[in-house]
């Protein structure tokens, strides 16, 4: 923990870096900077760390990350609606990929399955919505240095500063026992590292050797990431073999109880599965899930619904795996779709639609078929040119007046 002197040190730099987040770092905010990694030096050897392993994770780093702070201020999983949050996830091209990858690394997935008793479309769900199934490790826009990062927020965010501090002492002790050099010791803004996007206290938890190589690589091997993610369920409480979740029909003119009751008291008071089916294991506890009220979809949701919020404690985080993990499985999605205010597009409609946007020079983001708050504010650029109300929205009207342009 920083001595109380670090502390006021750290609340005392926030305002000069919060004014450098919009430009280059001011000098003001590097001095402190550096000064708060000088200090935070002996802390990080008190709790273990070799000073020859600090001095190497840091070596060159002399500026907090701006983009970390920035990014810091928005979280989807508490702020996108829920339609944006799932057509961002749960799409053709996440379904895709995912039975293809179920089929190149089916024998490391049948070891995982066989030793930890989760289920292979769990963690293939996982893998897409923490990483797109490894591809952001390959994206310098999103991965950064994990000792600048947690640094960053250890000395500039204060809400974050005692989280980032912890993360920071364990992602040394990660780099000290020797599983990834230090050029390798990426992360997300965060500190989320690898394929599976584990912070460092839980990879310290959780994290497997599933290639047998010596070391617990979850940024270069598939099955140790694969591996970690199913070991962290299991320890969490995963119950093999039953489901997340089913998604119901809710009788109308009432109002329904907060809280857990059985299947079968479920089914008494009229919310029926959606398929028309009747639930396997009616004496199972469940909670009923409305994210977007009576427009959208409803879900009763079991124990391993929970589970799944130790990764992401977020209801939206932990439907989308289920939902994905579902759709990867062979299963079809919700049969109630999220109530949009538009006329929604196709994964490859939305991509055509950054292009689009990008050639009339509007956009300048990656064209991912994902709608972040750059592609947003490119709508409503062309949408205030062409005198559309400016919603933002990734709709075909939108994507006809392109084309017409």
């Amino acid at each position: 923990m920083l001595s109380a002197r670090i502390a006021r040190f750290t609340a005392g730099m926030f305002l000069a870096v919060t004014i450098a987040v919009g430009g280059s770092t001011s000098a003001l905010a590097d001095a402190g900077f550096q000064q708060w990694i000088a200090e935070f030096r002996s802390v990080a050897i008190q709790n273990g760390v070799s000073g020859a392993v600090y001095d190497r994770a840091f070596r060159g780093i002399t500026a907090p990350d701006p983009e970390v702070l920035e990014k810091a201020r928005f979280q989807p999983e508490f702020r996108a609606s829920a339609w944006q949050y799932f057509d961002n996830r749960v799409n053709e091209r996440s379904v895709a990929t995912g039975r293809q990858l179920a089929q190149r690394w089916k024998p490391w997935l049948d070891r995982i399955e066989q030793q930890f008793g989760v289920e292979r479309h769990i963690l293939l769900a996982i893998w897409s919505i923490e990483s797109n199934y490894g591809e952001v490790l390959n994206n310098e826009r999103v991965m950064r240095s994990l000792p600048r990062s947690l640094a960053t927020l250890g000395y500039a965010d204060q809400r974050r500063a005692k989280f980032a501090r912890n993360q920071l002492i364990a992602a040394l002790k990660i780099l000290q026992n020797g599983d990834i050099p230090e050029n390798q010791l990426t992360s997300s803004w965060a500190g989320a590292m690898g394929h599976t996007q584990f912070i460092p206290t839980s990879y310290q938890a959780y994290a497997v050797d599933m290639d047998g190589d010596g070391r617990r690589d979850i940024w270069n091997s598939v099955p140790d990431a694969l591996a970690t993610a199913a070991n962290l369920l299991r320890k969490n409480g995963w119950r093999t073999g039953e489901t997340w979740g089913y998604e119901v029909v809710l009788p109308s003119g009432r109002k329904f109880p907060g809280g857990t009751m059985s299947l079968n008291r479920w089914a008494s008071i009229g919310v029926t599965r959606a398929n028309g089916k009747s639930y396997p294991r009616p004496s199972d506890s469940a909670e009923l899930k409305v994210l977007q009220g009576r427009d959208g979809p409803a879900f009763l949701v079991t124990k391993n619904f929970t589970v799944l919020k130790r990764y992401n404690n977020a209801d939206k985080y932990a439907l989308a795996v289920g939902l994905l993990a579902d759709q990867i499985a062979g299963y079809s999605g919700p049969m109630r779709d999220w109530g949009r205010p538009f006329e929604p597009l196709s994964y490859d409609e939305t991509e055509e639609l950054q292009r689009r946007l990008d050639a009339l020079g509007y956009y300048s983001g990656p064209i991912d078929g994902k709608i972040g708050e750059g592609s947003r504010s490119a709508i409503k650029a062309f949408q205030a040119r062409i005198g559309l109300s400016q919603d933002g929205h990734p709709s075909k009207e939108v994507l006809r007046k392109l084309r017409g342009n």
